[in-house]
């Protein structure tokens, strides 16, 4: 490509002295043909630019869009054997060994994941055993009940990082039915209710004023994602003592929103928060995958879950789920 931009600028340049020579020899008709000629050039040059330049770099802009969005290993048709093909080479390459080190990273934490849940399963059942003996009383029995809070805590931990490696490798499915989406949220907030009543945080359920027809879902999936939005209030916005959460029907779907009064979520963090394996500011402990998780369940109800802060404080999810069709 070097070669032919110096080939075609020497042309160029060699018209516009012959058309200069041309007028200053009194050859109008020369002069003017060198004129048209030149022009004829820079056409041309601009739109062989615009095939062989700009359209292939337009097309690798998006492949690597493409990859920096999660398509690892994904490959690019090579066009040409000049420095735009050997930059697809180079990025086709980078592709497939990200894709590889995904692959590594997935399986590790996958194998890492099955391998602790055997001994904490066991830690939780013997701490369970321990504090029932009434010999364990004082301390001792405190720290029985910090080993058995903290076994909970990272058998949820090994949880979502399975789960996350379900999405990464395709495993992720989901078992569609016509499901009560009424029901499902108020057993999970049945469910959560006495762990958020403990900590003090109260929740509001706004009811739906008329009943919700039944729609298309996973009631396993939609319950997990659920709970993790009333986890992530209660640790999240706790400091509020408030969470709020309703369901209505609308024209577009069937919308459902969580929201807390705590301090919200920096402004510069909000792009990221369904991100995998982003924590951003938080103090609070975790893997950073449960809003990625739940984005995903929802994404692939062909529903939407956006995050905000809302009016006045405080963290507020929405997520708007298709109805039935039929």
């Amino acid at each position: 490509m070097k070669i032919q931009l110096l080939l075609a600028g020497i042309a160029v340049l060699a018209l516009l002295l012959l058309g200069v020579w041309a007028v200053t020899r009194g050859m109008p008709i020369l002069a003017m043909s060198a004129m048209v000629a030149v022009c004829l050039c820079v056409i041309l040059l601009i739109i062989w630019f615009w095939r062989s330049v700009s359209d292939p770099i337009d097309r690798l802009t998006d492949f690597a869009s493409q990859i920096a969005a999660g398509s690892y290993g994904s490959q690019l048709e090579k066009h040409n054997d000049n420095e735009i093909g050997r930059l697809t080479d180079e990025i086709n390459n980078m592709s497939k060994q990200v894709a590889m080190a995904e692959k590594s990273r997935t399986e590790f934490i996958s194998q890492v994941s099955h391998e602790l849940r055997t001994p904490l399963t066991a830690i939780t059942g013997w701490a369970e055993t321990i504090a029932y003996d009434p010999a364990v009383e004082g301390d001792s029995l405190r720290g029985i009940h910090i080993i058995s809070k903290e076994a909970e805590r990272l058998t949820g931990l090994v949880t979502e990082l399975l789960e996350f490696t379900r999405i990464q490798d395709g495993r992720f499915n989901l078992r569609i039915e016509l499901i009560d989406i009424a029901a499902e949220l108020e057993d999970a907030i049945f469910t959560y209710g006495e762990l958020m009543r403990q900590a003090g945080i109260t929740i509001n359920y706004s009811a739906p004023p008329s009943e919700i027809p039944l729609i298309p879902g996973d009631p396993e999936r939609l319950k997990q994602v659920f709970l993790n939005l009333l986890d992530n209030a209660m640790n999240h916005g706790g400091d509020g003592k408030l969470v709020d959460v309703s369901l209505r029907s609308k024209d577009d779907g069937v919308h459902i929103s969580v929201r807390d009064y705590g301090h919200g979520i920096p402004e510069a963090e909000l792009p990221h928060v369904k991100e995998k394996f982003y924590k951003g500011s938080s103090k609070n402990r975790g893997t950073g995958i449960g809003l990625a998780v739940c984005d995903e369940i929802v994404t692939r109800h062909k529903g939407t879950m956006t995050i905000e802060n809302a009016i006045g404080g405080g963290c507020l999810v929405k997520i708007i789920l298709p109805k039935s069709t039929k």
